[in-house]
């Protein structure tokens, strides 16, 4: 009997995480529809839904009124209460959010740096913006974690930041040195995996199984891959480093000898021909887009040269149906799409190309944010009830 009972624990445990991960990934839900998409019975959900209730995960609501005869279903929606703290350090700045169930972004505040940020300054930036959040927010929210994007290379294994370069961290266990500091499980993962994820699940890349996605930030260029619906993650969780490959590109074209991806194709290089120190992804954006000047004009179809032919490699390597760019790398596409486009198509095999497109990160600046979120949304996802008791 003891087997029974622990065995009825496990598919409880497992029915409490579907439900909570339908509402998160999925948004308001009946308790009808949830009967439909589940295959369990109306009195399972009930209960189900009636436990997550109580574990402060998710509220129901009303329906609005329908014509149609009989009791309307309930809504199931995410609890706005739970929430973990996200953490996306760059060379530029510490961006520190506050992100909510259903990818929820309730805060996200970026604090500009003079120079590049040792671990323990980042931890000691991320516990002050949580000392000032106002005391109405410790009454209206619990904090269940955090999560952190680091451009760098982080360990599948024990979470460690491996190698982050342009930061200049090596083997650094942030994700014990922020618990320390904040009092809550921290995790850590690479900025642009995550980017991919929240991509896959809430932005451009919503429902693609099979997509590449290239993070263009202040310290390079990262990526992610998501083959089969999964995050590949390699052999040492290292996988996705697309900025540290080496396009062959028109010898006329390298501003570098040898130069890899992101020494090429480089936000700084957009900030100086807009005649910008620094900037947010925003307003990079509005700077590069508003500007007619010549020798802009000419770095932009420059990079865009460039990124063609990296774009080029990977469809014809890992055979995606989607290729999303975020950050400064959006901003390349916008300025021609058309070109870019036809650039690619160029350089790719036919079968390859056909009917792969190329989108800007849906998630705007707040992609890595709903990253690190998701990340530190895991545990609870997969198991509600032990998670938050």
């Amino acid at each position: 009997m003891a087997n029974l009972g622990s065995n009825l624990d496990g598919v409880r445990r497992s029915n409490l995480s579907t439900v909570l991960e339908r509402a998160h990934h999925g948004g308001a839900v009946s308790r009808a529809q949830l009967t439909t998409e589940t295959g369990l019975n109306r009195s399972t959900i009930a209960a189900l839904v009636t436990e997550l209730v109580a574990l402060g995960l998710v509220l129901e609501t009303t329906p609005e009124a329908t014509n149609r005869v009989g009791r309307p279903s309930p809504i199931v929606v995410v609890n706005r209460r739970p929430v973990v703290i996200a953490v996306n350090p760059e060379v530029d700045a510490v961006t520190v959010g506050v992100v909510g169930l259903g990818a929820q972004v309730e805060q996200r505040r970026r604090f500009p740096v003079d120079h590049v940020v040792t671990p323990e300054e980042t931890v000691r930036i991320v516990a002050d913006a949580i000392a000032a959040l106002p005391p109405s927010f410790a009454e209206d929210h619990h904090v269940l974690g955090a999560g952190i994007a680091v451009p760098g290379l982080v360990a599948a294994g024990d979470r460690s930041v491996r190698w982050a370069p342009h930061l200049g961290w090596t083997d650094v266990p942030l994700a014990d040195l922020m618990s320390q500091a904040i009092g809550v499980p921290v995790v850590v993962g690479n900025d642009a995996s995550l980017g991919a994820v929240a991509e896959r699940l809430f932005g451009s890349g919503r429902g693609v199984d099979d997509l590449v996605y290239l993070n263009g930030g202040a310290s390079g260029i990262g990526g992610g891959v998501i083959a089969g619906g999964r995050l590949l993650g390699g052999h040492g969780g290292f996988a996705g480093e697309f900025g540290h490959t080496r396009p062959v590109a028109a010898v006329s074209d390298r501003l570098t000898p040898n130069g890899i991806l992101e020494d090429e194709v480089s936000r700084a290089r957009l900030l100086a021909a807009v005649g910008l120190g620094s900037a947010d992804d925003a307003e990079l954006d509005d700077a590069v887009l508003g500007s007619r000047d010549p020798e802009l004009l000419a770095e932009l179809s420059r990079q865009r040269r460039i990124l063609s032919t990296a774009l080029s490699n990977a469809v014809n390597v890992l055979d995606p149906e989607l290729v999303v760019l975020g950050g400064f790398l959006a901003t390349l596409l916008a300025s021609d799409r058309a070109e870019l486009e036809s650039l690619v198509e160029a350089q790719t095999l036919p079968a390859a190309w056909h009917d792969v497109g190329i989108r800007p990160a849906g998630l705007g600046a707040d992609r890595l944010m709903i990253g690190a979120a998701e990340l530190a949304f895991v545990g609870v996802l997969a198991d509600p009830a032990s998670s938050v008791a």
